[in-house]
């Protein structure tokens, strides 16, 4: 099992890796609209989603792997009102065959934002 680092994601914001890479995959802890210095993206879904998925791409990329290699997300939203918008820039980010995913509404989310995503992928 080996911990995954980046500067070019948010670093973990409490006891826990960005990202683990162990038996041929890429744990993705989930990333909330932080950039890179660990500022919240303000703005709508739509603005916190893009940089949610940057992120991840960020991690995914450092650990040898990729979106086009994500096999299951696990999305949280604080309102499924924000569910279009959500999916509107998500399917920006993947092609078919879609990964697997599940979405739920929670009641809140770290530092007030509106939308987290963790993901599981292929390495290398």
């Amino acid at each position: 099992m080996e911990a995954l680092q980046t500067d070019k994601a948010p670093k973990a914001i409490g006891p826990y890796a960005q990202a683990i890479r162990a038996s041929g995959l890429v744990f993705v802890s989930g990333q909330i609209p932080l950039t890179p210095e660990g500022e919240v993206v303000e703005g709508d879904i739509r603005a916190q989603t893009e940089r949610v998925m940057e992120n991840l791409k960020a991690i995914l990329e450092a650990a040898g792997s990729g979106l086009s290699r994500v096999v299951q997300t696990t999305c949280f939203l604080v309102d499924m009102e924000d569910f279009p918008g959500f999916n509107e820039v998500y399917a920006r980010y993947f092609a078919p065959p879609y990964p697997a995913r599940a979405t739920v509404a929670v009641k809140a989310l770290p530092r007030g934002v509106r939308v987290e995503v963790a993901c599981i992928a292929l390495a290398e």
